[in-house]
């Protein structure tokens, strides 16, 4: 059962409560490069990220985020450490969210100023924790980044904008260790009821990350902790957003594009699986369907797979039995496999 939480609204999308896990991503392009920037916000966009985060260095990105924030189609959050002035110019200049943790910017004044300009546009402010960066008197009480210290830290946060009486609060404690991660989660989880955005942060590449992802994610999720979620790769962030759909789907969370199912082939496989598994998955891995489509390579398990999928191939020597909805349609040539399951899942959307 998912741990109930506050709800808090990031531009259109509801966080917290009952409304679904969300999807977020981060852009990697120079944020003062406002074209670049929108240019690859619409590509996150299609990919299905509900809510994006830029990194604001300097003014300059500050004042640049004015014009991304107005062409932009998905709400856009402001990261910022340090510089309150940053977190204020963000505010006035559009964005739907701020990732500031506020005992990093210095006297309580400007913690007041931050605090006065988010009250009056109805943003929120993400707490943001992590193991690389704790608190120097933390490590010294703790010896490294423990569980109960990066916990310690985001509670120490909160409560300066506790005392504030601002509450539009979500929270993240990440460490790139699955097991820290996991163990920061559960224990600050059991201490606030604040949405939590969760996450394994410098995951690493886009194969290593999305398995390390996948498991401490998919773990938090699993016992209900999380109310929107990053998948952190070196990378291309559209991954990490097809990787987060991917968790979410599999978790049976939420429900985006196809479900494609493919065997591992063996000595019986008498067609080219991979590459027609391979090639459907890249032709319909945005089709805007939740459909499952089966890729199977033999006698063996290939027509059950097939058939209980919406559209499937079982392989036999050189061609193979098309399925749809439980029923054969045709026989089909391996060279031909490929096209026949992207125009029958076209087919079905229509």
């Amino acid at each position: 059962m998912r741990h109930k939480t506050r709800q808090i609204s990031v531009g259109p999308v509801a966080v917290g409560g009952t409304s679904p896990v969300s999807v977020q991503s981060m852009c990697n392009t120079d944020t003062r490069d406002v074209v670049g920037t929108l240019r690859q916000i619409r590509a996150l966009e299609k990919a299905g990220c509900e809510i994006v985060r830029c990194a604001v260095p300097d003014m300059e990105a500050a004042e640049a985020l004015r014009g991304i924030c107005a062409a932009s189609a998905l709400p856009v959050i402001a990261d910022i450490h340090f510089d309150y002035r940053l977190a204020l110019a963000c505010a006035e200049n559009g964005v739907a969210g701020l990732r500031i943790n506020p005992g990093n910017i210095g006297d309580r004044w400007k913690v007041e100023e931050v605090v006065k300009a988010c009250r009056e546009r109805s943003l929120p402010i993400r707490i943001g924790v992590n193991a690389g960066s704790l608190e120097k008197e933390l490590l010294e009480k703790y010896g490294h980044p423990t569980p109960v210290a990066i916990v310690e830290s985001a509670l120490g946060h909160v409560r300066i904008l506790e005392d504030l009486n601002f509450e539009a609060i979500k929270i993240s404690v990440k460490a790139s260790d699955v097991q820290r991660t996991v163990e920061s989660y559960r224990l600050l989880s059991s201490r606030v009821d604040y949405p939590l955005h969760i996450g394994i942060t410098e995951a690493g590449t886009v194969w290593a990350g999305t398995i390390k992802s996948a498991i401490g994610i998919g773990v938090l999720l699993q016992e209900g902790i999380g109310d929107t979620l990053r998948v952190s790769l070196t990378g291309d962030p559209v991954e990490e957003v097809r990787v987060g759909w991917e968790i979410l789907k599999v978790l049976r969370l939420r429900k985006r594009g196809p479900e494609f199912i493919s065997c591992p082939t063996c000595g019986r496989c008498r067609i080219d699986l991979i590459r027609i598994a391979e090639e459907v998955e890249r032709r319909l891995r945005d089709l805007p369907a939740d459909i499952s489509i089966a890729v199977m390579g033999c006698a063996v398990n290939g027509p059950g797979e097939a058939r209980e999928a919406d559209i499937g191939i079982a392989g036999g020597e050189g061609e193979g039995l098309l399925f749809r909805k439980g029923e054969i349609v045709r026989k089909v040539p391996a060279e031909k496999m490929a096209d026949a399951l992207v125009e029958e899942a076209h087919k079905l959307v229509r």
